[in-house]
């Protein structure tokens, strides 16, 4: 084997400066050194004025990984969210409210997937993270009972997780979904259909059922208008088929979601979409690009993504407090879909 020329030590890790050795160069006692390094309030200011310029001289960094296994607290927490590789609100607003508390945050995205779900917030649990915020997807989260009987503190946003007392944040759905039909109906449309997410998500199931209430409330029939389930294109152009096709075909549409908001529109084209009333629950990117604009209702959430590291931060303070739902409101924008009066034929919107 060769050996490089000169220098016999190159590419050799250097080591990093000790509490020992800043010690030694500001002439104190170790003991003195990590008083200074934890923030003691009881040292003299000469002696931290000492640490001080021997820590700035020598380049020293605290060991972080021994401060977490003393003090037990990482100033980490998690957040496991439905999708990153998009623009995402809620994630940004976690990240700056953590990180104004003094908290740095670790984030994955499940995308959906309820084992990949699993797989993240058991790891993040082995990490001992001061706490987790989490947009649950999957059915059940008995597996966190451990956990959380452990003291780990979790927040849910959008939803709750099913049988666990958790701290949670949401949207006012059945609101949003009433303030929705409410809109259309005011422009004169009676034949108004939902498509949403499945009635296993619990977001999914109080948009639904929010729906079929204001159908009775209205006197419309429920039959044949409510279209809840999976988000695939199959699913979703068998929905549209069903409510916009027959002899008394809808002349309206509210959309449970963002994802199924999207679906519709690549189903429907351009030209379909635009003779169809659509109102919106919640935002999608460049909404206000097409024509007519789309009417959303619209939820606030970088309030969700803040009040979710508030109610975890005072989780972690109080483990004891009692849980917390908050509901956060709604309102609609109203930007021309929502709009589009009532045709004058029944196949305004035939694909």
């Amino acid at each position: 084997m060769s050996h490089a020329q000169g220098g016999g030590n190159a590419g050799a890790r250097v080591k990093r400066p000790t509490m020992v050795d800043v010690a030694r160069e500001a002439g104190v006692a170790l003991r003195t050194v990590s008083r200074v390094v934890n923030n003691d309030p009881t040292v003299g200011p000469e002696y931290v004025a000492k640490v001080k310029a021997a820590i700035t001289a020598l380049n020293f960094r605290p060991d972080e990984r021994a401060r977490q296994l003393r003090t037990g607290v990482t100033g980490t927490i998690g957040a496991a969210v439905r999708r990153i590789a998009e623009t995402n609100p809620a994630l940004a607003a976690i990240e700056q409210t953590a990180r104004s508390a003094g908290l740095t945050l670790l984030a994955s995205s499940t995308d959906f997937d309820e084992s990949r779900e699993r797989d993240i917030l058991v790891s993040m649990c082995r990490q001992r993270l001061d706490g987790i915020v989490v947009e649950p997807f999957g059915e059940s989260h008995s597996y966190l009972e451990p956990e959380l009987e452990a003291g780990v503190p979790v927040v849910t946003m959008d939803r709750p997780m099913s049988g666990l007392p958790v701290d949670c944040v949401m949207s006012d759905n059945a609101a949003g979904i009433g303030m929705a039909f409410h809109h259309l109906y005011q422009h004169g449309h009676r034949r108004i259909a939902y498509l949403g997410d499945s009635e296993r998500v619990f977001s999914g199931r109080e948009r639904a059922a929010a729906f079929r209430t204001a159908l009775v409330a209205h006197g419309q029939p429920v039959s044949g208008l409510v279209h809840p389930g999976d988000i695939t294109a199959e699913r979703v152009a068998a929905a549209l088929d069903a409510v916009l096709q027959g002899p008394n075909p809808a002349t309206a549409l509210v959309t449970g979601n963002p994802d199924t908001t999207i679906a519709v529109l690549r189903r429907l084209g351009p030209q379909a979409a635009s003779r169809l009333a659509i109102v919106a629950f919640d935002d999608v990117p460049l909404a206000d690009l097409l024509q007519p604009a789309l009417t959303v209702i619209a939820q606030d959430t970088a309030t969700i993504g803040r009040t979710a590291v508030e109610l975890l931060c005072a989780r972690i303070a109080d483990p004891s407090r009692p849980v917390q739902s908050v509901v956060l409101p709604v309102s609609l924008t109203a930007r021309g879909s929502g709009e589009v009066p009532v045709p004058a034929t029944s196949s305004a919107a035939t694909l």
